[in-house]
């Protein structure tokens, strides 16, 4: 999966800029598809297979990114930011807009502060006047980093959620029969309000649904308290700041992984949410849960996860929607 995974990383699309990672996700899922489709918001839909069940499987292709505010008479550009983005991350961080312009992450000389605000940030794009800078007001840019692997650990940028994406791909690969109607969404806007899976999970209207997404760790010195560390598996979700799972999707999953033999490990996350939220609340309400990648150093430019995690997130993904869901009423 290394080669997809680089591919999915380094193609930039900030929310609601996806175009350009959806036209990625599209070639690489067009040959496993019975049907494709792109809604009114930007989500790419994919179906596979047909059965009582609509089964809907989400994982967001949008990542953190800037948008320019204001060009002063030097050229520097303001900005501020699109989804959550850590002013602790930033200083001397590069970025590089959509139109292909690098730049690099400014900082007033303000003293002793520990973490500066947005506001005290500027963008250099190496121009001289207003006039020659290439980056006007609205101008939209994505973080930027090398692609690193150390052992079985992955690094970069956008491991939130195109890990997560990488993973459904490779579900869609390998999968050899479902006795359901899965429903495939890679969805936009979920940086900025879990915007994409509301309205996919408005129109899809699923008996059952599943997020994939990356969650926090407490494996790192003096971290969170979090019993959640990579290498240990993917997570199932128990609850987080914005949903309380369904115990018997809980349970499900827990069950499922156990008869496979697949390592897994609960989670609970206090700050943070996912797709699952939406589309646990469309409509009259959906049971829902969220299975989960481990990944370090969320939302900065250097997100961290492990490939057996991952290598195993597909597989236990495989595993819940090849069998039937026999306690969905």
């Amino acid at each position: 999966m290394k080669a997809l995974i680089e591919k999915l990383i380094t193609t930039p699309g900030p929310s609601g800029y996806e175009g350009g990672i959806r036209d990625v996700i599209r070639v690489e899922v067009e040959p496993y598809a019975d049907e494709m489709r792109v809604d009114a918001l930007g989500n790419l839909i994919v179906r596979k297979g047909r059965g009582d069940l609509r089964f809907m499987l989400a994982a967001h292709m949008d990542e953190i990114g800037i948008i320019a505010t204001h060009v002063d008479e030097n050229g520097f550009v303001r900005f501020t930011n699109i989804g959550g983005v850590p002013p602790r991350y930033c200083p001397a961080g590069r970025v590089r807009f959509l139109d292909g312009t690098p730049g690099v992450i400014g900082l007033e000389d303000i003293g002793a502060a520990e973490i500066p605000p947005l506001s005290k940030m500027f963008i250099d794009v190496g121009a001289t006047s207003k006039e020659d800078c290439p980056i006007k007001v609205g101008d939209v840019a994505a973080f930027e980093r090398p692609f690193n692997q150390g052992g079985s650990r992955l690094v970069s940028k956008a491991m939130d959620d195109r890990i997560s994406v990488a993973v459904m791909i490779e579900a869609l690969r390998q999968l050899a029969h479902t006795p359901h109607e899965l429903y495939f969404v890679f969805t936009a806007q979920e940086e900025v309000g879990v915007r994409g899976a509301a309205t996919a999970a408005y129109g899809i209207d699923p008996h059952l649904g599943l997020a994939v997404d990356v969650t926090r760790t407490g494996d790192t010195p003096k971290g969170i308290t979090m019993a959640v560390s990579l290498g240990k598996g993917p997570a199932i979700k128990v609850k987080d700041a914005g949903m309380i799972v369904d115990p018997q999707v809980v349970d499900w999953m827990v069950t499922t992984a156990q008869r496979a033999a697949l390592p897994y490990q609960l989670e609970v996350l206090e700050h943070g949410g996912t797709d699952a939220r939406s589309i646990q609340l469309t409509r009259a309400g959906v049971p829902a849960g969220c299975l989960s990648i481990p990944c370090r150093y969320i939302h900065s430019p250097s997100e961290m996860v492990d490939l057996g995690d991952v290598e195993n997130a597909v597989k236990l993904l495989l595993e819940l929607v090849s069998s039937p869901v026999t306690w969905i009423k």
